[in-house]
């Protein structure tokens, strides 16, 4: 119930075409009873049950509701001759039809704005959201099952919750007023109605809990098949150099499998809910038809045909009201298992956050250090440990090891895209803690070992994260990281849409377009990871001349695979188990002889051949 509550938070902004939605329901609900109270006195008229005239004024009060009303009705009656009654009961009739219809119209179209308005309100603040958690968060969480929580969850609340919005506000009303009419004409039976009501409630209960488990086990599976499909469509090249097509389409059945039996056994028990409450509805006319028939058989009732048709049409027009709701209790048990899921992710708090007075890096001048640092994953042990290394603005730092020694984790640290454990990474002699982070890595450009291009154009994606970038500075960049010259012959040039992360290019290209952008930042710290995937020779060319023009005149730390890059470093540091077990210049390590000796001679020479 608590999720219930806080999703009614997003109401809030909504005050005023919710208000505008209400005031139209409420119309609706006056003109539905009156379309069906006019039909009474046509009735009665037909079959020759004009009221006896009454010579003593009824004024209205609570009290004598029922004797004011059957005096307003006969005073109209008795103005005007049967023909005129007629005449006059069916152009009202159309009218007031016709007023109901409009208000019915004019609540939906407010209504619709404050359903959209939420849905949109909550993915967007999902989508926020994770865009401020920390880079940790989404390498422990399948991508998959992020993108269902924001298509598939969000989907459902919509279904749902959305839905319940418009019960409460439609519904409600009209069983409250319907019924107060109800009661004005036959207090006895609408107890009994009333009374028969908790039945209903107690057996759609039981339904809706029963619905809530499977509800939240196959939005698991609908997040699972999800990940699955990002998972495949990502490495389908390797799907099918491997001939995993087959295996892939078994493992996507199996989900598919369970989901399905799932959602079978979900759709059938939420099925129960309509005829169920159609049933007892049905229970209830019946008892209603043998109360009100036996007491006109028995002359203990002065109810007349119109009354009669009115009670009956009064009550069937609230049924379908009494039967949403039963359906909406079971309905809002789906949406409250979504919403927990998506509450549990806008929960989450960034372990990664601004210190409450965190200085803005005006400038670099110095230098940038390691002192005493270890880190460490979340449930995993020390990465790093008693890492002690010093970057002069200028230099150019080479980080050598094996796979899986931490250099990554290393660099990673120093844009704050996780934490250290212990020590401190300073830049100027300032905890990079205690920079803002917007300041601190607008000071940084990093170039990754995988290139990462987004489904937009060159020209975007070279300028991503900068604003009204003229497009000489963007072909300038490009010529610097040799991208110009292929970029140029293409038939939209720098307006060419790249494809899903740049497929439509080739290793060396998309390469140099992630230089380019690196390029345009102008960053003084740069972080490189080179990429060790083989290019033919003219790329390799390319992107090292690229490359070499990108370090120049910044402080580079840079993952190494390439020999050229280790000679021109100042200073190499070598990594094995987390520690820093060599550092130097390459000419001083190949002297010692040592783990950069032995890597040198596995990894680079070996490459250089």
């Amino acid at each position: 119930m608590k999720v219930f509550w806080r999703f009614f938070k997003y109401l809030k902004p909504y005050i005023k075409p919710l208000a505008a939605a209400n005031f139209f329901m409420l119309l609706f609900v006056i003109f539905s009873l009156a379309s069906i109270g006019l039909v009474m006195p046509f009735i009665d008229l037909l079959f020759n049950q004009s009221p006896d005239k009454l010579s003593t004024e009824v004024s209205f009060s609570i009290v004598n509701i029922k004797e004011w009303l059957s005096y307003q009705l006969n005073q109209f009656v008795q103005s005007y001759s049967k023909i005129e009654l007629v005449t006059y009961l069916c152009v009202l009739i159309i009218l007031v039809f016709l007023l109901k219809n409009l208000f019915s119209y004019l609540q939906t179209w407010f209504m619709s704005f404050v359903e959209q308005g939420i849905i949109r309100d909550i993915r967007l603040q999902l989508y926020t959201h994770f865009h401020k958690l920390s880079l940790g968060y989404f390498t422990e969480e399948k991508k998959g099952i992020l993108i269902s929580r924001i298509i598939n969850d969000v989907q459902i609340i919509k279904d749902s919750m959305i839905a319940v919005i418009n019960s409460i506000f439609r519904d409600p009303p009209l069983i409250i007023i319907f019924s107060a009419v109800l009661f004005i004409f036959n207090w006895q039976l609408t107890l009994l109605i009333f009374a028969l009501l908790p039945v209903t409630g107690f057996i759609l209960a039981k339904i809706s809990d029963s619905l809530k488990r499977k509800s939240i086990r196959s939005q698991e599976r609908i997040a699972e098949i999800t990940s699955i499909l990002d998972e495949t469509f990502g490495a389908m090249r390797i799907v099918k150099a491997f001939g995993m097509e087959q295996y892939e389409v078994e493992r996507f059945r199996e989900e598919e499998k369970k989901y399905f039996n799932l959602l079978t056994t979900l759709v059938r028990r939420r099925a129960l809910a309509s005829p169920i409450t159609e049933t007892l509805g049905v229970i209830t006319i019946s008892i209603i038809l043998y109360f009100i028939g036996s007491q006109i058989v028995q002359g203990k009732s002065d109810m007349t045909p119109g009354a009669f048709f009115v009670f009956l049409g009064i009550f069937f027009q609230m049924m379908p009201s009494i039967k949403l709701i039963g359906q909406v209790f079971n309905s809002i048990q789906e949406g409250i298992a979504a919403s927990e899921r998506v509450f549990s992710i806008l929960d989450t708090t960034p372990k990664i956050v601004d210190a409450p007075n965190a200085v803005e890096l005006k400038s670099f001048n110095k230098k940038i250090q390691f002192q005493n640092v270890s880190f460490k994953y979340e449930k995993s042990d020390l990465v790093l440990s008693n890492i002690n290394v010093e970057i002069n603005k200028g230099e150019v730092l080479a980080i050598v090891g094996p796979s899986g020694a931490g250099k990554s984790s290393l660099v990673d640290l120093i844009p704050r895209f996780y934490d250290v454990t212990g020590g401190q990474v300073l830049i100027d002699d300032i905890d990079i803690r205690n920079i803002s982070m917007k300041s601190l890595r607008s000071f940084i450009g990093v170039v990754t070992q995988e290139t990462i291009l987004f489904n937009d154009t060159i020209r975007n994606n070279i300028a991503y994260g900068l604003q009204d970038v003229p497009m000489d500075r963007i072909i300038e960049a490009a010529k610097a990281a040799n991208a110009d010259n292929f970029i140029q012959p293409l038939k939209d040039g720098y307006e060419t849409v790249i494809g899903d992360r740049g497929t439509k290019l080739s290793g060396g290209e998309r390469q140099r377009l992630s230089i380019a952008r690196a390029l345009l930042k102008n960053p003084p710290i740069l972080i490189l990871d080179e990429a060790t995937s083989s290019l033919d020779t003219e790329s390799e060319v390319l992107v090292q001349q690229a490359i070499e023009r990108l370090m120049k005149g910044r402080t580079s730390i840079v993952i190494a695979h390439r020999l050229s890059t280790i000679q021109k470093a100042n200073k190499i540091i070598v990594i094995s188990d987390g520690e820093i077990v060599e550092e130097g210049a390459h000419e001083e390590l190949l002297l010692r002889n040592g783990l950069y000796h032995k890597l040198y001679y596995m990894q680079f020479k070996l490459n250089e051949k």
